[in-house]
Formats: C-alpha cells, structure tokens, sequence
C-alpha cells in the first residue's frame, strides 16, 4: 500500500465517459511530470505528440475487455438475495471450470462477504450455480469459485452470454462495452478496462509516427482491482512477444525512452528484464509488485490515470517519478480540479 494520502473529493470522481462531457476520447486533461526538471505542465491529451521526443517509443497492451460481472442470487432468510459476481482471472494453477470471483452487493458498490460452500446461482434463468470453495490467496474479498452450468458453457462464454462490465459505486448508470475498450485492443481477457489507454483515438495513433515516435505492444489480461481495498495486485496473465522485446532493446540502444501506456505494460516489461539488463520474451503469469525502492529496467515513462488515496499502484508511480514528484502532481492535480478513475484525465510521468 502507498504512503501518499490525500482526501479525494467526490466532485473529481468521473461518472461517465468524456464524451458524455461533450470531449473527444483524446481532448481529457493530461499533465507531464518530469522526474528530471522537476517539471508539471498541463496540457491536452491530443498534444501528446509534441510533449514526447522522436526517438521515444509507446508501448501498450492488447488487452481488451470481457463483459465481467454477472447478476445472480445468494441463499438468505430474506429468500434470493441479489448480487453481482466479478469474474476475476482463471485460476492460476488449475483449469476450467476454477475462476477467481469476487462477490458483491447487486449495485456493485462494495464487496460482499461470502463463506466456503456457498451456491450463487446466476443470469435471469438461474441455470448457472457458481460455487465458492475457498478464501483466494488470503484474501478476504476474492474467492476460489468452481462453475456448474446445465449447458457446460466456460466462464468466457456464460461472461458473452449474461455479463455486462465491471463498474463500481462512482459510476452510477450502465454503460455499454465500447465505452470500456480502447480502440487499440484486439484481445479479450481483461476482467476491468486497461484504461491508461482510453484516451487514445485512431487520428491521434496514427499521427504519432508522424512526430517519429513508434510503438509495439504487450498483452496482460488485469483482474478486478476492488479499488476501496488498496491491495498490491493478483498474479495476471501477460505475453511480451519477441517482436516487442526486440524493439525495447533498440530503442534503448539506440538512446530513446520506452513509455509505458498503464501499469500493467510496466508489470509486463519489468517481468521479463533479464540480468543482463536486457528485456526478453516471455509469457505467463506473474506475481511481480513493484515497489518504490525498485530500480526500472524496461519503462522510461508511464502513461496512468489517477489512483486513489494509498492505492497499490501509487507504488509504482514512486518508483518512476519519486516521492516528491508524485506528491506535487497529486496536489497540482486537486487544486486544478483533474477527474479521476477509468473515465477521468490522464497523467504522464518521466523518469
């Protein structure tokens, strides 16, 4: 958990998407923090091509979002009392029909406590019966879960079937899936949006080789983040392709800086830098939690969002900007009024 605190007030939580606020996906406020001047600059999300250097290279995630929550009913006194399952990852050791889940109460706004055995029956026709067998990894909010399915459907496809996306209590209407995808991403898997990169349209990707600066890409699949609990992140499934590892190393020998499109390309990159300094291919799961002290390997930047107060994340953030960066962006950030979570504005932060 990060030590920067701070009050989050309610009015710089977004609600709904930019362009629901009459923006354009790339017209969110962006501010660049240097770690090297000492530097804060506002500016737009689609001047991101000036405010970056020809030799630089983005590099973001494949991921695209599943529709990852279902509605179901939980035994009670009362009778069928609602909830909604957040389907996190497959379990790491094991195989279908075993999943991650979190439980939560039916508007999605806190986790609900659940016990060992406990039967959550899904979707409007109840054919589907999610089984909890243990507590995930410690956890006291994620669960082992088995399915069981009349129809013998997997979990991917029960998700297409009757999910919708995961949303927590600072949204308060539904929103369809194309709202949650970045127009990048061609693989679904991700329990939540990989939202560094939502501000990003087709004309401003395609006007950024134009400015020299060249991209490659990664793909890990996020887990749900339960964002009221702060803890460090879950094993994820991730893939960094030859290709992309190849590119990495050039364009730091070359002298360029990598920028990272979300924490999760971060996660990914710096899974797979080898002792000799170098990033290789690689796939799988990783457990790695990047904490201040860390020296970087692989990321020279970091495109995010705002994270909220003593989130896991921020961790990461200090490992790339330093405390005192990270604490006078936070703080330039509330006093200009920046909005916050998967629909708000964005922050680029350089080493």
């Amino acid at each position: 958990m990060s030590a920067l605190a701070f009050e989050l007030p309610t009015r710089l939580e977004a609600t709904e998407p930019p362009e629901q606020r009459g923006l354009r996906r790339d017209g969110v406020r962006l501010m660049v923090a240097d770690r090297h001047g000492g530097s804060l600059l506002n500016a737009r999300f689609h001047e991101l091509p000036q405010l970056l250097d020809r030799t630089d290279r983005r590099v973001d995630t494949a991921a695209a979002t599943r529709p990852a929550t279902v509605a179901g009913g939980r035994a009670a006194t009362s009778g069928d009392e609602p909830v909604r399952v957040n389907f996190s990852t497959p379990l790491p050791e094991l195989v279908e029909p075993w999943w991650v889940v979190e439980v939560r109460g039916a508007d999605g706004s806190a986790p609900a406590r659940g016990r060992p055995g406990e039967v959550i029956t899904l979707g409007r026709d109840r054919t589907a019966r999610l089984e909890l067998v243990a507590p995930y990894a410690g956890s006291d909010r994620l669960w082992i879960a088995e399915l069981h399915s009349h129809a013998d459907a997997t979990v991917p496809e029960l998700l297409w079937r009757l999910g919708e996306p995961i949303r927590y209590g600072y949204v308060d209407r539904r929103w369809p899936l194309d709202a949650y995808q970045n127009v990048y991403a061609t693989t679904p898997g991700s329990a939540e949006m990989p939202s560094a990169g939502r501000p990003f349209t087709a004309e401003l990707i395609a006007a950024l080789p134009e400015y020299g600066i060249s991209a490659a890409a990664i793909c890990l699949h996020t887990g749900v983040s339960s964002p009221e609990r702060h803890e460090p992140p879950f094993p994820e499934r991730y893939e960094v392709p030859d290709e992309t590892a190849r590119l990495v190393d050039a364009t730091h020998a070359a002298g360029g800086r990598v920028i990272a499109v979300g924490t999760t390309v971060v996660r990914a990159l710096e899974t797979v830098v080898g002792d000799d300094g170098l990033v290789h291919a690689g796939a799988g799961w990783t457990n790695l939690v990047i904490e201040p002290d860390r020296e970087l390997g692989a990321v020279d930047g970091l495109i995010t969002g705002w994270h909220e107060p003593r989130a896991s994340h921020l961790m990461m953030l200090e490992a790339i900007g330093g405390a005192e960066l990270l604490e006078r962006s936070y703080a330039e950030a509330i006093s200009r009024g920046y909005l916050w979570h998967e629909f708000g504005d964005s922050h680029l932060i350089l080493r």
